[in-house]
């Protein structure tokens, strides 16, 4: 936003107002200040074929550029506002109402025009009482929110090793000897007296056998959890002050 300080430099300094796209609407003509705030509202600039009308811009959203007023609007925009006749360096609430329209802005007081700067608003002067208004600015402390960060779930697969130990089963061969008794003899008989033979034992044993499933284990995501710090912000507010000068007859 474009402060009280940029005024008379803007004014004197023979720039231009410049639409959003870089083009040049027309050269800087006078600033208007808001009656209330005294901040400046709107600003004119020569338009038409040979910078014969007066268009009025807004400056609620405007920006400085080296001399130039850059502005959030189309040129042909600006060229198409509502002219306002004989504003007589200020601006009606009519006259106002009508272009806030226009821009699609809310409406705001009426405006003064500043050629040189800014004006003190008073209530006191030679058409009013004889009191005098002292002012002072305080700090309006808000808040905005603004992002200070990203998180975000990443998943990737990673390969370990994993030992465990299972039980298995082997079979030994074992050699067994019997004596010749009355229950084994006839067994013992069979078959020639004398002969060649052989017998095979099969031996079994278990081997590990591995397989894998997948199966799930956990679900993640990421929440959110406000907390509340304190901060604290300053800044230079001006006061105005009131002193008596005069001679003894002040009590």
């Amino acid at each position: 936003m474009i402060g009280n300080q940029e005024v008379q430099r803007l004014v004197s300094g023979g720039g231009n107002v410049v639409a959003e796209d870089g083009s040049k609407v027309g050269s800087i003509g006078q600033i208007y200040l808001d009656d209330r705030t005294s901040q400046p509202e709107w600003v004119t600039t020569k338009t038409g074929l040979f910078g014969n009308s007066e268009s009025f811009v807004p400056l609620g959203e405007a920006r400085i550029d080296g001399d130039d007023v850059v502005v959030p609007y189309a040129k042909d925009k600006v060229k198409d506002a509502p002219r306002v006749g004989d504003s007589d360096g200020h601006l009606d609430q009519q006259q106002e109402a009508e272009l806030y329209r226009y821009y699609g802005l809310e409406h705001g007081g009426p405006a003064d025009v500043s050629g040189e700067g800014t004006v003190g608003h008073d209530t006191s002067g030679p058409t009013t009482d004889s009191a005098m208004t002292r002012s002072e600015e305080r700090l309006d402390v808000g808040t905005q929110q603004h992002e200070a960060g990203r998180v975000r779930l990443r998943k990737w697969v990673e390969t370990e090793n994993v030992s465990t130990t299972v039980p298995v089963t082997k079979e030994r061969a074992v050699v067994e000897r019997e004596p010749i008794t009355d229950g084994n003899v006839d067994r013992a008989l069979e078959g020639p007296a004398i002969s060649d033979e052989e017998h095979e034992v099969i031996l079994h044993e278990e081997r590990p056998v591995v397989s894998k499933t997948t199966e799930p284990v956990e679900r993640v995501r990421v929440g959110k959890d406000v907390v509340t710090e304190e901060e604290t912000v300053s800044d230079d507010v001006r006061k105005e002050r009131i002193e008596v000068e005069g001679d003894d007859h002040l009590k």
